[in-house]
């Protein structure tokens, strides 16, 4: 687990318009990442009226539901948020896999910033560490979604 997270540049979120995908699959540690998140958004500005939160039932749907976000909302950022913990099979890869690059294709294809909050762990102690442990992981997910937005609107206007 990288320690070394950026420090969050200073940008006015109070305009962004935020999306989150989160998945419903081990959900007291998403319940933690998506409270961290929405926490810092709200902190440093996303009104409550630029933030959608939208539930899917695993990481493997988070792709879909982006695009779908990004074809109705619109955001400046989407935020996805999983949790996958290795099993008895490579089943956990598979899907980690899977998520990683079609949150990607959804950013790339859309010219959106899709920030993958998408915790992959060894173990539930792990994951637990990754979503309600001290480095606050849902907040520098967060300052992604920022950030990047930002960017975007900055460079699309």
């Amino acid at each position: 687990m990288s320690l070394a997270a950026p420090v969050p540049q200073a940008a006015d979120a109070s305009g962004l318009k935020v999306a989150v995908a989160a998945a419903r699959f081990n959900e007291p540690m998403i319940e933690a990442l998506l409270a961290r998140v929405v926490g810092r958004l709200r902190a440093r500005g996303v009104k409550e009226r630029n933030l959608t939160i939208e539930r899917v039932p695993g990481s493997n749907e988070l792709p879909v539901a982006a695009q779908l976000l990004v074809d109705a909302r619109r955001p400046d950022a989407v935020v996805a948020l999983g949790v996958i913990i290795r099993g008895d099979t490579i089943h956990y890869e598979l899907i980690a896999t899977a998520a990683t690059n079609g949150l990607m294709d959804v950013a790339l294809a859309s010219r959106i910033p899709v920030i993958n909050g998408v915790v992959v762990a060894e173990n539930a102690a792990q994951a637990r560490a990754r979503c309600m442990g001290k480095i606050d992981r849902g907040a520098e997910f967060a300052d992604a979604a920022i950030a990047m937005g930002a960017l975007r609107r900055k460079l699309s206007s």
